[in-house]
């Protein structure tokens, strides 16, 4: 018999709970990493096409999916024997699933892994804190995965990056050795604060240059929002107990870089749609897919409004959405209170001319030149 045809050997089994571009994408990284795949989806036809045809034609579209992946629409058969848990689902629904997943689950160790990037609109938690609230579960066992994760471009397996974060060591590790493969690194660290608002945050940051793009602004102007975009992103996740230097690696400064200049954004696409002048009821009709940013802004900017923090990109965007400001007057990074100059604060109230998006240009560079070698914060 040819290799061709030898079944590969079945891994270690981990679930991943919804098939959309994301979920079906990591549960692709994971199965070429050595697993043996079960998703969840909620669609019959969905599971059968993912089992079947090993394709997920709805939400990426041309990629063939490895034969150790198959997907059911019964909870407890995804659930039943799994290591690891990954839960890929709209943030605004965690909730409701996790309450359908808890009593596969309680009684385990098995580590639960976060691959949404929200806030919950209601509470204003991040999605590791309801994830511990409804499980009622130990910390230790809940890692956030985030980091510049185009769900297309990896599921095409361009080389890319992502961070681990769990407050275990041991379970970010863990997590991080079964999420790579020969073109996806995973790193780790324990700030999940930091981790999680960064994914959060570069959302808000994204729809803003979505919607200057809409309106036809050019590169000065988005360059300008990015820029300051990081600053408003490491201000708000500091006071939230972040480490700064979380949000200059790969789930601030690198997500925010990727989620900004891409089309296959979902939140710069939503906020291109908002500077054409669609409204907001018109955005989320069109979008295929959820668009997480936009959910976010309102819990976001009360979460700093608590620790009062100043974010005006996200204010400006906000403006836009409950259709109180023009899309073409949009230009956060302009406010200031008077005339006078003020020094470039880059982070944590420091100035000197942009040294801190130096050095966070410099050590993501050195991140992926070096494979992440001697870096003491998202460590391989």
């Amino acid at each position: 018999m040819s290799r061709k045809n030898v079944a590969p050997a079945a891994g270690p089994k981990v679930a991943v709970i919804g098939a959309g571009s994301w979920g079906t994408t990591f549960g692709k990284i994971l199965a070429d990493g050595g697993a043996s795949v079960v998703m969840w989806a909620r669609r019959p036809e969905l599971a059968a096409e993912i089992t079947e045809s090993k394709r997920n034609s709805r939400y990426l579209s041309g990629i063939n999916l490895p034969r150790t992946m198959t997907a059911t629409t019964d909870l407890a058969e995804a659930l039943r024997g799994a290591e690891q848990i990954y839960l890929s689902v709209p943030s605004q629904t965690l909730r409701e699933n996790l309450a359908a997943i808890k009593p596969f689950v309680e009684h385990t160790d098995v580590p639960i892994v976060s691959l949404m990037k929200g806030v919950e609109k209601s509470t204003g938690l991040r999605m590791s804190q309801v994830i511990e609230q409804v499980l009622q579960c130990d910390p230790a066992r809940i890692a956030v995965a985030s980091g510049p994760n185009l769900a297309l471009e990896i599921a095409r397996e361009q080389p890319t990056a992502a961070v681990i974060s769990s407050l275990s060591p041991e379970t970010a590790e863990a997590v991080a050795r079964r999420a790579r493969n020969r073109y996806f690194r995973s790193f780790v660290n324990t700030d999940v604060i930091g981790t999680e608002f960064g994914g959060v945050l570069k959302n808000l940051i994204a729809v803003a240059i979505g919607i200057v793009d809409g309106v036809g602004y050019g590169e000065n102007t988005k360059a300008s929002i990015i820029t300051r975009g990081l600053v408003e992103m490491t201000d708000f996740a500091v006071a939230q107990g972040a480490k700064p230097e979380t949000l200059q690696g790969l789930a601030g400064l690198g997500d925010l870089i990727a989620t900004c200049q891409s089309p296959l954004s979902r939140n710069n696409t939503a906020g291109r749609l908002l500077g054409q002048g669609y409204g907001y009821k018109e955005v989320v009709a069109q979008m295929q897919q959820t668009a997480e940013g936009l959910a976010s802004v309102a819990p976001v900017l009360q979460l700093a409004k608590q620790v009062g923090v100043d974010m005006p990109i996200v204010q400006q965007v906000k403006m836009v959405l409950d259709g109180t400001m023009d899309p073409r007057d949009i230009a956060p990074h302009l406010t200031t209170d008077d005339d006078q100059p003020q020094g470039e604060r880059t982070q944590n109230d420091q100035t000197g001319g942009g040294g801190a998006l130096r050095r966070a240009l410099q050590r993501a560079f050195d991140q992926f030149r070096h494979g992440g070698r001697g870096s003491a914060v998202d460590r391989p």
